[in-house]
């Protein structure tokens, strides 16, 4: 065969792979407002960077072998911001991007490829779940015999975008990423509503079983919710560029933006003067870090607590920070979880964390004992002696109970620890500490007990809870003015730049579960 022919064969066989699904279901999806595969990774990659791998693999099955271009699933390498990136984007158009036994291998390659390179790797999810009959009967159980396929050392990087139906192994690549964004519309489940109506005789909504609400609200797997295809990628990209391309380096460092060191200025005017009222602390975190750098993870889930990844000086870092606004900053069971994934996230990837403290405690209840605070807050205080990097604690307002050691005590291994004039450092309030007081007279409403009780909170808030006892004791290196916040941030970053702990060769441990 002649050097033209081969080429026109090439080409025709290229061709038919970059058709997808053909034109009349990539028409569909451009109907209903959704990008495809490849337009996904357009989106994703520097223009020009796209090197596929891949792109002639089809079904083993012979009836399936002109169907299935790409096998459904298209993968690759590219820049991200001028950074090499590895991704695999299910193409929905064949055969729903259901896993089969080539696209599992293009997927296993680019997570092989990924690690062994030291770049993030990027799913971008959308499938049926399991091929069938592909899968079918006893002969299929050794297709996916990869004992370390869903193993999570956190070399680099993860991120996912749940794009649509999302079941099976798109589920779990999603759960498991370090990253992950939902669109609305979008559904991530174990089984399909079809295939859980078939075996349980019971009809299952999609949006009630996985929809943007479950994840985003209750179950606390997904960090952001967007409208668009074009969205969730831009949000993959924008977190991309807060971690470095594995855990052996810094993450990247950025110009600080003009006016960064306006807002801590005024920040008394964040913060209101009377304890019983609330602010929102992620005001805090945008006047001390630089200007519009903050990225917030699970907004939506633990409430009551905020995450977000900002810069400052340039650098990454990670801000946990009690809200006041819900449930007046207390620590619940979803709240803990939360701080847990967000702290090891930074620990992997060698971000600093700053803890911005206003909380009562844990939230007690008996619902919160249902849902495991117990078994959560233990590891709250693992996940906090494990993290090596770098961490500062500011005390804002209340710091009381158990709640005191977990939110970046120097007992409990932050590197520096200082508090606001605002600051109330105790094992208890002044409120719970009355009310215990109070309890040893045989009346307790008693004018003269309460008057008793009165005399007591007062001297308690004006001489036993003040940060200057914890600083006299040396629980906390200083009490500072509020608008130097950020000048002190700076300093510490710097000095804390090059920490360094040795440990066990194993960096990482089993958490109590």
């Amino acid at each position: 065969m002649a050097f033209e022919e081969l080429i026109k064969e090439l080409d025709a066989r290229k061709q038919k792979a970059l058709a997808m699904g053909g034109p009349e279901k990539l028409a569909e999806r451009k109907a209903q407002g959704v990008l495809n595969a490849r337009e996904r990774l357009d989106r994703l990659f520097d223009p020009g960077s796209f090197l596929e791998s891949g792109l002639h693999g089809v079904s083993v099955r012979p009836e399936d072998k002109h169907t299935t271009p790409a096998d459904g699933k298209v993968a690759g390498y590219g820049r991200v911001d001028g950074r090499e990136v590895a991704a695999v984007s299910n193409d929905f158009t064949v055969k729903g991007a259901s896993s089969a036994q080539i696209n599992i291998k293009k997927l296993k390659q680019m997570k092989a490829v990924a690690k062994k390179r030291g770049i993030p790797l990027v799913f971008l999810g959308e499938s049926t779940g399991a091929r069938m009959p592909d899968v079918m009967g006893a002969g299929s159980i050794g297709s996916k015999d990869d004992p370390y396929e869903y193993q999570r050392l956190r070399e680099v990087p993860w991120a996912a975008g749940v794009l649509g139906h999302c079941y099976g192994s798109s589920a779990w690549y999603g759960s498991m990423s370090d990253f992950c964004v939902m669109r609305k519309g979008a559904i991530m489940a174990v089984s399909s509503p079809r295939l859980i109506s078939m075996a349980t005789g019971k009809q299952c909504d999609g949006e009630e079983l996985g929809g943007w609400r479950v994840h985003a609200e209750t179950s606390g797997i997904v960090d952001q919710v967007v409208d668009t295809d074009e969205q969730a990628v831009d949000a993959i990209k924008q977190f991309l560029s807060y971690l470095p391309s594995n855990n052996m380096q810094p993450p990247p460092e950025y110009p600080v933006p003009a006016g960064s060191d306006e807002a801590c200025k005024t920040i008394f005017d964040i913060l209101p003067e009377s304890r019983n009222k609330v602010y929102d602390v992620r005001k805090i975190i945008a006047a001390v870090s630089d200007k519009d750098s903050m990225f917030e993870l699970k907004e939506r889930f633990g409430k009551s607590i905020s995450t977000v990844l900002a810069r400052l000086d340039g650098k990454s870092v990670g801000f946990i920070a009690n809200n006041p606004m819900y449930k007046g900053g207390a620590l619940d069971a979803d709240a803990v979880q939360k701080v847990i994934s967000f702290m090891v996230l930074c620990d992997s990837f060698n971000v600093p964390l700053i803890q911005l403290v206003d909380t009562p405690g844990f939230l007690p209840g008996v619902e919160q004992e249902k849902n495991g605070i117990i078994k959560r807050g233990g590891r709250f205080l693992y996940a906090v002696v494990e993290a090596d990097v770098p961490k500062i604690t500011i005390t804002v307002r209340k710091s009381y109970g158990g709640a005191y050691a977990v939110m970046g005590s120097k007992q409990l291994t932050a590197d520096l620890n200082f508090a606001w004039p605002t600051a109330r450092i105790a094992v208890i309030g002044a409120e719970g500490a009355a009310q215990l007081l109070v309890k040893r007279f045989p009346d307790p409403t008693a004018p003269e007990v309460q008057k008793i009780r009165a005399d007591f909170i007062e001297g308690y808030n004006l001489n036993m809870a003040i940060p200057y006892v914890a600083a006299e004791r040396g629980y906390i290196d200083a009490v500072i003015e509020p608008h130097q916040t950020r000048l002190l941030l700076r300093k510490s970053m710097r000095l804390l730049r090059d920490k360094q702990i040795q440990r066990i060769a194993r960096k990482h441990g089993l958490i109590p579960i």
